[in-house]
């Protein structure tokens, strides 16, 4: 039986094993995928087992996707440039990390109907997903990339990386189109998100990128503003339906019994 683990630290809310075991029943694959918490100082024995075929494939989540890198044989593209891993997989003996948290963030944003080109985005967070979906939103061609973090030195790190962003200070509120929550805030209470919902009015869009709980607060107040709200649920669908046909060699329908799965 193959074997496939996805890793971080919260790992409680994770519904990847739900989801890929869903799909390899579905397609009667012989494989069991698990969640493991982990510290910092568990992942090079972790990536090991990729090495010698104890695991067979690795989802990373907050907070190693930067920080698997340097025990990682090898890069895509997508994961070297966006210096961010969600996905490990071996090939011809080397650790291959890619990056899946691209596409999935793009085939999300098209899924829920929202035209963002040439729109003003505000992403609040600075962590290992937060590359990925600058790389997503410059090829969707918004018009404006705005980064706020509670450590300004890791939004002025992106920078270094993305000339092109804009860096305000925590609590400080531009004006925008779209905002991204991209820390993990959500998962506990909104306490640390400081925007002033007043201010900024209504007929925004607010994006979460957390899908579980399904409404943060963050969602909750800025619908109470009249403004558009989507969590982050279509995108975790759509990397981790990349992860599974790079493991798997097969492409598993997304379909409504899918989609209604991770609401049960």
């Amino acid at each position: 039986m193959r074997k496939y683990l996805v890793i971080g630290n919260p790992i409680d809310h994770t519904l990847s094993p739900k989801l890929h075991n869903y799909w390899i029943k579905k397609q009667k694959i012989d494989a069991e995928y698990d969640k493991k918490k982990i510290s910092q100082n568990d992942i090079e024995s972790i990536i090991f087992e990729i090495k010698n075929e104890k695991l067979n494939g690795l989802n990373v989540t907050i907070p190693f996707k930067k920080t698997v890198i340097p025990f990682l044989d090898k890069l895509t593209p997508e994961a070297d440039k966006s210096k961010s891993v969600n996905t490990i997989y071996l090939q011809n003996g080397k650790v291959v990390g890619h990056n899946t948290d691209i596409s999935g963030f793009e085939l999300g944003i098209k899924y829920c109907k929202y035209d963002i080109k040439n729109k003003v985005v505000l992403i609040l967070g600075a962590g290992g997903v937060v590359s990925s979906i600058i790389i997503a939103l410059k090829k969707l061609q918004v018009s404006k990339i705005i980064v706020s973090n509670r450590t300004k030195s890791k939004a002025e790190d992106l920078k270094k990386i993305f000339n092109e962003i804009e860096i305000v200070e925590w609590g400080v509120t531009p004006n925008f189109d779209m905002v991204v929550n991209a820390t993990s805030i959500g998962l506990n209470n909104e306490d640390g998100i400081k925007l002033n919902y007043t201010e900024i009015g209504h007929g925004k869009f607010f994006y979460d990128v957390i899908y579980n709980p399904r409404e943060t607060i963050f969602l909750k107040r800025a619908k109470l503003f009249g403004n558009k709200t989507e969590n982050g649920k279509m995108m975790f669908i759509y990397q981790a339906h990349q992860s599974f046909a790079i493991w798997h060699k097969m492409l598993p329908d997304i379909d409504d019994e899918t989609i209604t799965l991770l609401d049960k």
